[in-house]
């Protein structure tokens, strides 16, 4: 009768434990790693809210939206997530089976160039004939060099440079007269004045209010794994309203970042306000289809069938 007693105890148990073994397994590939917006999935992994909905990350870093396009159209991953609406854009009419699923962010308080202290050029229009950085080709980033050359009116040479550190370093090194980043790369420099800013990607009127990235999948993924998709995105939203209401989110994006946890408070009220990064929030796709073909991103304007399609699986 022990013996009986003792395994009924641990079949109940294994009843208990057996759904935390169960979890599905979402592989991302997250470009830019310790930005306050693409740390979200780390985030809410660490702290257990992933695994609450039964979704377990697996995470790949990647240096832009090149690399994170390339590892989802491959079916490295299944989601990307905080690429350059503009080129998930540029890959669906290609004929790349990408679809939006959510909002990453909406405006462009974020992103910003930076020179040396002893830099002479003080604006953009300083630059006529110099090397300005953004990360990948098909990234917000490189959107916004080329939407803020074309504003200053000046021939400034648009140069992929990868990650915010490694682009810091070539500008400190002279190869690159212009650099870009995102906090917390380089903040605390700016800060101190070894280098200034010298332009934000929010200087371009029509990027304040427009969904500037996205998080993505392609159709197989969200077809086969539907349910675990909705878990994911459920997740996602429930960690942007951890991430600015629990005092402990600045800790533990601090530990992440390796920052202290007033530079992360700073980061989080200067260049992320939380309606930014609603995952429903779908803002100024007009605008965004008009500079992708500006920027000759995209051929022609999106068919009403081809929105349709594009938005189909958006925040569902």
């Amino acid at each position: 009768m022990r013996l009986k007693h003792l395994f009924f105890i641990a079949s109940v148990s294994l009843n208990f434990i057996l759904p935390v073994y169960a979890e599905d397994l979402i592989k991302l590939a997250v470009p830019q790693r310790g930005n306050w917006d693409t740390s979200t999935p780390d985030l809410g992994s660490k702290v257990g809210i992933f695994a609450k909905h039964g979704i377990k990350l697996e995470i790949l870093y990647t240096a832009g939206a090149g690399e994170t396009v390339q590892a989802v159209t491959s079916g490295s991953v299944d989601i990307g997530t905080a690429t350059g609406t503009t080129g998930i854009l540029a890959a669906f009419t290609k004929g790349a089976p990408l679809r939006p699923i959510s909002n990453s962010m909406t405006g462009a308080d974020d992103i910003f160039w930076y020179v040396p202290a002893q830099s002479p050029l003080k604006k953009l229009s300083d630059a006529e004939g110099k090397t300005m950085a953004f990360s990948s080709t098909g990234s917000s980033s490189n959107l916004g060099a080329l939407a803020l050359i074309k504003q200053s009116g000046v021939s400034i040479k648009a140069v992929a440079t990868g990650t915010a550190p490694a682009t810091f370093t070539q500008v400190m090194s002279g190869q690159i007269d212009i650099g870009w980043s995102a906090p917390p790369y380089v903040v605390e420099d700016i800060r101190s004045g070894r280098v200034r800013l010298i332009a934000r990607e929010s200087d371009v009127e029509a990027f304040r209010d427009q969904t500037v990235r996205m998080n993505f999948s392609t159709v197989d993924v969200l077809t086969k794994k539907s349910d675990a998709i909705k878990r994911f995105l459920a997740a996602y939203a429930e960690t942007i309203d951890w991430m600015y209401s629990s005092p402990d989110a600045l800790k533990v994006y601090a530990a992440f970042a390796d920052i202290t946890e007033e530079q992360a408070r700073y980061i989080r009220d200067e260049y992320f306000p939380k309606k930014n990064l609603i995952p429903t929030r779908l803002s100024g796709l007009e605008h965004a289809i008009a500079d992708a073909m500006t920027m000759k991103f995209i051929t022609a304007p999106l068919s009403q069938e081809q929105r349709d399609e594009f938005l189909h699986y958006y925040a569902k």
